[in-house]
């Protein structure tokens, strides 16, 4: 949905938006046009743009405002930071098509439901925001995207006459469920979410934010209807399937997935703990592996939370098993004779993993499952630092 790297090359094909507010024919059509998942993370959610055909006009084109420039100064400063401006862009139909073909991604059109007034509206809405001087925005993956920029733009146009139902939502789900419905439940890209986002992500969606993903888009569209002269009528005039996908299967490789590393590594941090206690000695380096990954992990995510401008990175209690502060104290946790005030830290790292606990039990944020293994390992080792440290004078 945020990044495909062959339609940056429709930017070639891209228009001048100057001198393209000329009026549509009564046979032009507008539609929605929305895209399946891909293979990659950021295609996973699927895509959504807007088609013009006026055929007495020759026009077929399609607005996508999925599009960004690589050549933006300092690209992945902004991209990280939360600080790239994404735009609008606007490329032949066919180009468009062919290549979301030749990555096998299934491809629908809603054409809508509008008289002569409102496809002009949107026409010229359209055209106006491809402006150089419009046509760029910055970015929200939940609330200013290339699906919920399709969903503002009929509401600007319609106004009061277009009412969303509800009908398309089956359950409530949180803003956290609704992505994960998208990706594999055991997999690198899921986890690295999970962890990546906040606490903020956890509530209720409301039907209307339902359409931060293109999927919801088109099952809000189906459902829309206009209200004229007093009587309604569908959003939706007619949907065709221009591409059907032949599904492929998932590559599932579990000696390779999330749940089997974690597991491997918790399960060696409980072995290596329980041969220091049948030793009395303390595996020093672990102890420094442990400071420096969960250290590194919060840096990181301290980061994300106060030093870009991502919404959905606030608020995230994950930063409870991995400290930030952690990575200061690698030396400290490597020296043969730990000092007693590392015990009182440990002591600290261990109340934070069962305050994450209460978070998880309590609905306030979901951790991703696959970090249950390191979590009971980490709690297990830092029981045994608490004793030895407290032993060792």
């Amino acid at each position: 949905m945020t990044k495909n790297y062959i339609l940056l090359l429709l930017l070639f094909l891209s228009f001048s938006a100057k001198a393209q507010f000329v009026p549509l024919s009564e046979t032009s059509e507008i539609s929605i046009i929305t895209i399946g998942p891909g293979a990659e993370l950021y295609d996973k959610f699927g895509h959504s743009a807007f088609r013009i055909q006026d055929s007495l006009n020759g026009v077929d084109v399609v607005f996508n405002y999925g599009v960004y420039d690589f050549d933006t100064p300092n690209f992945y400063t902004k991209f990280a930071q939360g600080k790239l401006l994404y735009q609008l862009g606007v490329s032949y139909y066919q180009p468009f098509f062919q290549s979301y073909v030749a990555q096998n991604r299934w491809i629908k059109e809603q054409t809508l439901n509008l008289n002569y007034t409102e496809k002009q509206a949107i026409s010229d809405f359209l055209w106006n925001n491809a402006r150089p001087e419009n046509k760029k925005y910055k970015y929200d993956f939940f609330f200013d995207n290339c699906a919920t920029k399709i969903r503002d733009v009929v509401q600007i146009v319609l106004g009061d006459n277009l009412e969303y139902n509800e009908d398309f939502i089956k359950e409530e789900a949180t803003f956290r469920e609704l992505i994960q419905q998208n990706l594999q439940a055991n997999s690198w890209g899921s986890l690295g979410i999970d962890i990546a986002l906040g606490a903020v992500i956890d509530r209720k969606a409301k039907p209307i934010e339902y359409q931060f993903l293109p999927d919801y888009v088109y099952e809000a569209a189906t459902t829309a209807v206009i209200n004229r002269n007093g009587s309604s009528e569908s959003l939706v005039k007619k949907t065709t399937v221009l591409f059907e996908n032949t599904p492929t299967p998932a590559e599932n490789n579990f000696l390779l997935s999330p749940l089997f590393i974690l597991g491997i590594l918790g399960l060696l941090i409980v072995v290596v703990t329980y041969r220091d206690y049948k030793r009395n000695i303390r595996s020093r380096y672990l102890d420094l592996f442990i400071f420096f990954f969960t250290g590194f992990v919060g840096l990181f995510l301290l980061l994300l939370w106060f030093a870009t401008d991502h919404t959905a990175t606030a608020n995230n209690y994950n930063l409870l098993w991995a400290f930030p502060i952690s990575i200061l104290l690698i030396f400290a946790i490597s020296k043969k004779h730990a000092s007693i005030k590392l015990k009182r830290y440990t002591v600290m790292l261990l109340l934070l993993l069962v305050l994450l606990t209460i978070h998880w039990i309590t609905g306030v944020q979901v951790f991703a499952i696959t970090l249950l293994p390191l979590l009971i390992a980490l709690a297990v080792r830092y029981v045994y630092l608490v004793n030895f440290i407290g032993k060792q004078r």
